[in-house]
């Protein structure tokens, strides 16, 4: 039950896997290369579908010798095996879904949309086992006697809460509407996933005259030609979306009516009631998630999904956020004023609008701190950020070291891999980077694992990065911007917490965590991007060599909470835009998607007008297609979490060796074996403080 623990179990050995033979499928057994790293050099799209309808049917038949299995339920003979079964599944399982997401094609999203529903009723045939979960029961409710030790003790409690949370515990009646709710769900949220995809590359912004480009950049104007070649427009350019909605060239194109149709071309992305718009597919969406929480006995879709996070209530995480919106609302009103007067002194006359706001925004931070985003990115090389900074930073704190292989076979030319080497030079897992955006990649940024780690199963981490950064044209430097840097240190700080897992079993590894837990390694690694030992080490101009000025250090620092009335206020408002929707009771009706955003964005007390929501409820992915379900206030609490173990850094000599060790032990290497209030206070020395969040975005001053 590793990694998509309620999708697909993890993993018993009751039906032995037979050695490949020649033309047998690559998932059949593991593959035979280092780490057990994905065979992409034999794997066809055609393998996929077979490899997963047989993978659950191995899976379901070692199940059932599980929940028929005639002698009393024992640890071993129950959740070891259920921990032992679905290997091939696994298998074909983590490297689809990780290809599907960033190298997708018409085969794939064919394969995806009849496998999602298969998944859904494989899920529910285990966890709605009634003879299964009575083995499972029976060694919960003497679970005082058993002796476990730690670790099996937290084995056995979440998978015990797991059966609860996906309705072991109702009538036969109840088990069949659930199942059906399910593989509707299923389907829905596939069919999100694909139609957003569609949406944001029919969505892209195609310019004839290049005029209209103005301030891009001859690098991103190159690119654009570029973009637009690889859809046969031969002499135009083309400007791709990215999932958000404030777009990257936003910051920089001097032409308002190009601005204006940038933004809005993303803005109703997936809202032109073609084939690709997704709001039929939310109502749906939401509607069906609020009757199965009340099936569950919750409700709303909130409170079931919260039940088991650190906050465990809609009204916690609510209330987390409201505390916030008085000095966030004050602070957009003050930022929207400081940008108006800023058109008003640069000749311009027109009230500002969100596409104008990074514009100006840009001309202010240039006034105030004399910082030109242009003038960073020549110091910010994305090989150069990789191996001289994230890597660095993780070999200071954590004694890592990395090698490049070109031996491994990947799913895309522009993939990198590398070997991961621990601090006594053994192997610690494997790590593929994937950062260029592309048509049939999913928005946004990501990690994930093809293989998760597990000592049971004798499995060390094989881990990926995927991000969205614009490709450069042939020949051409990849500069990237220093929020792009902030993704890599991100994305790598969840990697972290996969390589680092050290578990007995898949269930509780790495980052098999709770959402509002999974995004606090990652957001702390953030924090390393600028620290000045880590920051001389990479920024270095990509021509010269030479190490970003200091007075231009000292201008990125003091820019660094520049613009958080905008920043945290769109991720606010998105997140409270989340919370309202799977608050709905199974008794409302069907909602109409536009009235009920606005209704619910008109609630927040933020300045939503200037500051729209870093997703619109139609290009919304994380909630409607990944998981992130009443979720993705997950972000701030764990930016809560991050900040104050950075204050906690900081309070004790910052990047040591011994700070990172602690850091490992105490948190990255524990995946989900403890609970995670105590888990945290071991470290921190208390409960999450609000105050060094605050202050780390400007809104408190320091020491409040």
């Amino acid at each position: 039950m590793g990694a998509l623990a309620l999708a697909t179990l993890a993993a018993t050995p009751a039906l032995a896997e037979k050695p490949a033979t020649a033309g047998a499928n690559p998932f059949a057994t593991a593959s035979t290369l280092p780490f057990e790293a994905p065979r992409f050099d034999i794997i066809k799209d055609a393998d996929y579908l077979p490899a997963f309808k047989q993978g659950m049917k191995i899976q379901l038949a070692e199940i059932k010798k599980i929940a028929d299995n005639p002698a009393a339920p024992t640890f071993d003979n129950t959740l070891v095996a259920m921990e032992k079964s679905g290997r091939m599944l696994d298998r074909v399982s983590q490297v689809f879904f990780g290809v599907v997401q960033a190298n997708t094609n018409d085969a794939l999203d064919a394969v995806q949309t009849t496998v999602s529903p298969l998944l859904s009723q494989h899920n529910d045939a285990i966890y709605l086992n009634d003879k299964l979960f009575q083995r499972v029961k029976s060694l919960y409710d003497k679970r005082d006697s058993l002796k476990l030790k730690p670790e099996q003790a937290q084995l056995l409690k979440v998978y015990y809460q797991q059966f609860i949370h996906a309705g072991a515990m109702l009538n036969d009646a109840d088990k069949a509407t659930l199942r059906d709710l399910n593989t509707k769900l299923s389907s829905l949220e596939t069919a999100f996933q694909q139609k957003l995809v569609a949406a944001a590359k029919e969505g892209g912004l195609v310019v004839d005259d290049k005029a209209k480009l103005a301030g891009m950049g001859d690098g991103a104007i190159a690119a654009a030609a570029e973009a637009a070649k690889g859809r046969k427009l031969e002499g135009k350019y083309l400007v791709p979306l990215q999932n958000t909605t404030q777009q990257p060239a936003l910051s920089s194109l001097d032409d308002r009516a190009t601005r204006q149709a940038l933004f809005e071309r993303g803005w109703t992305r997936a809202e032109k009631g073609d084939a690709n718009d997704t709001r039929a597919t939310i109502s749906d969406i939401a509607n069906l998630r609020a009757q199965k929480a009340k099936l569950l006995g919750f409700p709303n879709y909130a409170a079931y999904v919260l039940a088991d996070q650190m906050a465990v209530t809609p009204d916690a995480a609510e209330g987390f956020m409201k505390r916030m919106v008085p000095a966030l609302a004050a602070e957009q009103k003050r930022e929207a004023a400081e940008i108006q007067a800023q058109i008003k002194k640069d000749g311009q006359d027109f009230a500002l609008k969100p596409w104008d706001w990074d514009k100006y925004a840009e001309q202010v931070r240039k006034a105030k701190y004399d910082l030109d985003e242009g003038a960073l990115k020549p110091y910010f090389e994305l090989h150069t950020v990789l191996e001289e900074g994230v890597f660095y930073a993780a070999n200071q704190l954590y004694g890592l070291t990395f090698k490049r292989r070109t031996d491994i076979p990947v799913y895309q030319p522009d993939v990198l891999v590398y070997d991961v080497i621990d601090k006594d030079g053994s192997a610690l897992g494997l790590m593929y980077f994937d950062y260029f955006k592309r048509d049939n990649k999913s928005g946004g940024a990501w990690m994930s694992n093809f293989v998760q780690q597990s000592k049971l199963l004798g499995t060390k981490p094989v881990v990926y990065n995927v991000c969205n950064f614009t490709k450069p044209a042939p020949g051409q430097p990849a500069l990237i911007s220093f929020s792009d840097v902030t993704t890599m240190f991100h994305e790598f700080g969840h990697a972290l917490h996969g390589l680092f897992a050290n578990q007995t079993y898949e269930t509780l590894s790495g980052t098999n965590v709770a959402r509002d837990f999974v995004e606090f390694p990652s957001q702390f690694n953030e924090h390393w991007a600028l620290d000045p030992k880590v920051l001389a080490h990479y920024a270095k101009n990509y021509q010269t060599g030479e190490a970003m000025p200091a007075e231009l250090v000292e201008k990125i620092k003091k820019a660094a909470t520049f613009n958080q009335g905008y920043a945290l206020g769109e991720i606010v408002a998105a997140a409270m835009l989340d919370l309202e929707w799977h608050s709905l009771p199974a008794d409302a009706p069907k909602q109409d998607v536009d009235a009920f955003e606005k209704e619910a964005l008109a609630k927040t007390g933020l300045d939503v007008d200037d500051v729209p929501p870093r997703y619109r409820s139609s290009y919304f992915l994380h909630i409607w297609g990944n998981g992130y379900a009443a979720g993705y206030y997950a972000y701030l609490w764990t930016e809560m979490l991050d900040d104050d173990s950075y204050a906690w850094f900081k309070d004790h000599g910052g990047l040591t060796r011994e700070n990172g060790e602690r850091f490992r032990q105490m948190i990255l290497s524990k995946g989900h074996t403890e609970d995670y209030g105590p888990m945290f206070r071991a470290f921190y020395g208390q409960d999450p403080d609000i105050g060094p969040m605050l202050q780390n975005r400007g809104l408190a001053p320091e020491g409040k």
